[in-house]
Order: C-alpha cells, then structure tokens, then sequence
C-alpha cells in the first residue's frame, strides 16, 4: 500500500527509453544500489513499432537524491528523457485495482454502497463475494481499500500508478 512514513519527497519519474531487454533492471539497479526503495512501477511500449517504452516510477527521497537519480538515469544510454512531474508543474496521476470482498448481510450491502460512492465497478460476484474495479489517486484507492478492510477484504491487486502533465504539452 502507498501509505507509509519514510523520509524524503514522494516523486513521480516518467522515464521514456528504447523498448530493449535489460533497461529495466538497470533502472532498476541504480534506485538499489542507493538504498532507495520503487513504491510503484508501471512500465508499457507506447510506439507503433514498438521501439520505445514509458517507465513510470513512484519513489521517496530528499529533493538532492532524486536530483542524483534523474542525472544517473539521464546517462543511461537507451534513457531518452526524464521528467519528474512532481517538480514539472501541473499533472494527474491514476491508478487501477481490483478489490476482492467477502461477506454477507450487512456488511454486503455496505461495500456495494460504498463501491457506488467511489465509483467502483463490480467485475465479478458470486454469492459470497465481490471483485471491484477501481480508478484513481492512489489516495483515493487507499482510501477504498481502508474501508473494505473493515468489509471482509480479502485480496487487492494493483496496477501502479500512471502519470502525465496536464495541458496540451508531452512529457
């Protein structure tokens, strides 16, 4: 869960690279050798010929550490840009899960009820359970997720999350 004290700034890197075998792992690589913990990491090819992937990493430090990484991972040869969107201006951040919840009674009709508040969509069900699927801030997931704890939640499965700058500008 994204919920956690550590210390340092939340940063959000999009990293645009050449779609080759290993670049994950050096990424990767330079966040372990520092100590630095990935809180969420979504990578997808985002080119017709599928030559270029956008890396989205979710990560804590002081602004001078991440100032560090992103000149390391701008060195890396098949790196193309770096951008943190906290420190870029204006951006959106989304994520999706999937939430199982078991339960009956009262506590079923309150986790539909509070699916229809945070505009969860029931993806599966059976009569003992629900499967929602969910969209947003990871605040907002969390947030979900804290409830249906109280629900009978049994199992959450999340995407990581995806970012981009508002306005008519790519990253």
């Amino acid at each position: 869960m994204h919920i956690k004290e550590t210390k340092g700034e939340r940063h959000v890197l999009v990293v645009t690279v050449d779609n080759e075998p290993g670049i994950l792992a050096k990424i990767t690589g330079l966040f372990t050798a520092r100590g630095y913990n990935i809180d969420s990491l979504t990578v997808a090819d985002i080119a017709e010929d599928h030559a270029i992937s956008r890396i989205t990493i979710v990560t804590n430090g002081p602004p001078a550490v991440i100032d560090q990484i992103e000149a390391q991972l701008e060195r890396l040869v098949p790196v193309h840009k770096v951008v943190d969107l906290t420190t870029a201006g204006a951006h959106i951040e989304r994520e999706l899960a999937l939430v199982k919840v078991a339960g009956t009674g009262d506590d079923r009709v309150e986790a539909l009820r509070l699916a229809d508040v945070f505009r969860a969509q029931v993806v599966d069900t059976t009569t003992s359970s629900f499967v929602f699927e969910l969209t947003g801030s990871p605040e907002k997931i969390d947030n979900f997720i804290i409830l249906m704890r109280e629900l009978g939640l049994v199992e959450v499965g999340r995407t990581g999350v995806l970012g981009m700058m508002r306005g008519a500008s790519g990253t």
